[in-house]
C-alpha cells in the first residue's frame, strides 16, 4: 500500500471526501476553483484543500502526476 492511500483510510470520510474531489479537478484539469501554486526549484504545483498539500506536476502537458498528498508542516515540500 503506497503513502497516499494509507493517508486516505486514516483520514475522515469528510476529509477524503474533500481531497477525492480535489483530485478528480486536477484530472479533469478544472483549476478555477482550486487554491494552486506552483513551487519553486522545478516543475511541481501544491493545491490546497484545508490542512491537506497535493503536491502534483504535469507529464508533457497532457497527464497529472501526484506525488503527494500531505498536511501542512515543515517537511510538506522536502520530497
Amino acid at each position: 500500500m503506497d503513502k497516499i492511500e494509507k493517508l486516505l483510510r486514516k483520514i475522515s470520510g469528510e476529509d477524503r471526501a474533500g481531497l477525492k474531489a480535489v483530485i478528480n479537478l486536477l484530472i479533469k484539469k478544472q483549476w478555477a476553483t482550486l487554491n494552486i501554486k506552483k513551487l519553486q526549484g522545478g516543475n511541481f504545483y501544491r493545491a490546497r484543500k484545508g490542512e491537506f498539500r497535493i503536491i502534483f506536476t504535469f507529464d508533457k502537458g497532457k497527464e497529472t502526476i501526484i506525488f503527494a498528498i500531505k498536511t501542512r508542516d515543515e517537511k510538506t515540500y522536502k520530497f
